[in-house]
């Protein structure tokens, strides 16, 4: 056997380091050294204010729905699928922003696709019929659906790797007030107001967000990085250029990838489970029907989302260097998705199991107060599974960051669409108790990929090889 056999089969090895070379990594570590810490943080509030927006725009718009289809003279279920087109909107529209982004750079295209929220809201809030609306949120929707996968592109340009968890976790506890705190805010314009008042504030949110980006937020990619850069290099005009949004789905040609995506894909199906139908469920059981007070049972989820995501992802940062530092300096990706397990095993199945058990079986305060601590858990525990699974796509694959965000959020987005059509017809047909259980058995089956990932996630690498980030490029 050859000295070239021999370390090629220790590359493929179940231990195998993407990042073994501290004097490479040592070099390579300037390029994050471009912002001071105040810098970086503001940079990631900003681009944290601009991720809360997808999903506040549907979580808002949810405890709205019977009186936007009183107010359109249609029915609740017609009203719910503008919230499936938000999230299909969202899956294209995050793969189109995150192609152009790697391109052109960040900036420009938060600059764009807030302008475009911007006006969408405006549309959406003049809205006088249902196709009207439907079309007014499909423009919305495509406006905000930059917030997540250019905005974890942007934490890999500025946050090392060990840092990289602390700062999606962070990211993720704004980002995932919105499904917790959005019902809340949208049941009490609604209730107090209008639902329009809702969209109005929607507009001028987005155009904060604007002003505050051109002002404050800097260009994050790398140096060399953006495609532009390289087109400039090889004397090529600057101008628009086609790019093809839907290429960057081929990465989920790799398990590494798909197992992941999956997983993120049924705890956010856990979470709209619990939400989408939350006038339907819990107040029609508790006989609930103020808005705001609908609303507001969704503080608990916010609560354990607020909790969890810098939790987690500060726990998985420690665990990937403990692990790291134990391995003597050489560095397995997959360490740092131990830090989601007692989410996707206990925390996400449990909660949405037992608040189908307490609906079932369970009424007055007393039930209450158990379905407030599940929807607690179920925040808690979606936050410890997505923080860790997104700062793991971008360690895996740190060139293509925004790309490979996008490709899983895609991915997660048109599952969760259909999931959010079916929900009310599965609860009508089948009942809380077996549609939830059913949600929790996914949720378990998600477990055990994630399972799969951290025990054979370098063989999976070496079955299907995308170009995984090395210290050179990480």
């Amino acid at each position: 056997m050859t000295v070239d056999t021999q370390v090629t089969e220790h590359l493929i090895d179940e231990q195998t380091p993407l990042l073994a070379d501290n004097e490479v990594q040592t070099k390579h570590n300037a390029v994050y050294n471009r912002f001071t810490k105040t810098q970086k943080r503001t940079i990631l509030f900003l681009i944290a204010l601009a991720g809360l927006s997808p999903l506040f725009i549907s979580g808002s718009f949810i405890p709205s729905i019977p009186q936007i289809a009183k107010d359109l003279g249609t029915t609740g279920a017609i009203v719910n699928i503008a919230v499936s087109l938000s999230i299909i909107t969202n899956a294209l529209g995050s793969l189109l922003w995150a192609s152009y982004s790697s391109y052109y750079g960040r900036k420009p295209i938060y600059l764009l696709t807030l302008s475009v929220q911007c006006l969408g809201s405006l549309g959406v809030a003049s809205a006088r019929s249902v196709p009207t609306l439907l079309a007014w949120r499909i423009v919305q929707a495509f406006g905000s659906s930059s917030g997540l996968s250019v905005g974890m592109g942007v934490i890999g340009d500025i946050y090392k790797i060990e840092e990289r968890g602390t700062a999606s976790g962070v990211f993720f506890a704004a980002v995932l007030l919105g499904p917790a705190l959005a019902p809340l805010v949208g049941g009490i314009t609604a209730h107090y107001y209008s639902w329009r008042i809702m969209q109005l504030g929607l507009s001028l949110f987005a155009l904060i967000c604007l002003i505050l980006t051109i002002f404050l937020q800097p260009e994050t990619s790398q140096p060399g990085a953006r495609g532009i850069d390289k087109a400039r290099e090889k004397g090529e005009k600057d101008g628009l250029v086609y790019l093809n949004p839907f290429k960057s789905l081929w990465l989920l040609r790799s398990p590494n990838i798909a197992l992941p995506a999956l997983e993120g894909a049924f705890v956010l199906i856990s979470d709209y489970t619990l939400i989408v139908p939350i006038a339907y469920t819990i107040g029609k059981k508790y006989d609930i029907t103020n808005e705001a007070i609908v609303g507001a049972l969704c503080i608990p989820l916010g609560l354990g989302n607020c909790i969890g995501a810098p939790l987690s992802g500060m726990l998985s940062d420690r665990i990937l260097i403990a692990a790291r530092n134990k391995r003597g300096g050489a560095w397995v990706p997959e360490d740092r998705l131990r830090a989601s397990l007692i989410g996707a095993a206990l925390f996400v199945p449990c909660s949405i199991l037992f608040e189908g058990i307490i609906l079932h079986f369970v009424d007055g305060n007393v039930g209450l107060v158990l379905i407030c601590i599940c929807f607690f858990f179920n925040g808690l525990g979606v936050d410890f599974v997505l923080s860790p699974l997104s700062a793991y796509n971008v360690d895996i694959l740190h060139d293509r960051s925004a790309e490979v965000i996008a490709a899983s959020m895609a991915f997660r987005s048109m599952l969760i669409s259909g999931s959010v059509v079916l929900i009310l017809p599965a609860i009508e047909t089948f009942g809380v108790l077996a549609t939830n259980t059913a949600i929790a058995v996914l949720c378990w089956i998600g477990f055990t990929f994630t399972l799969s990932t951290i025990k054979y996630g370098d063989r999976m690498r070496a079955w299907v090889d995308l170009g995984f980030s090395t210290v050179e490029n990480n």
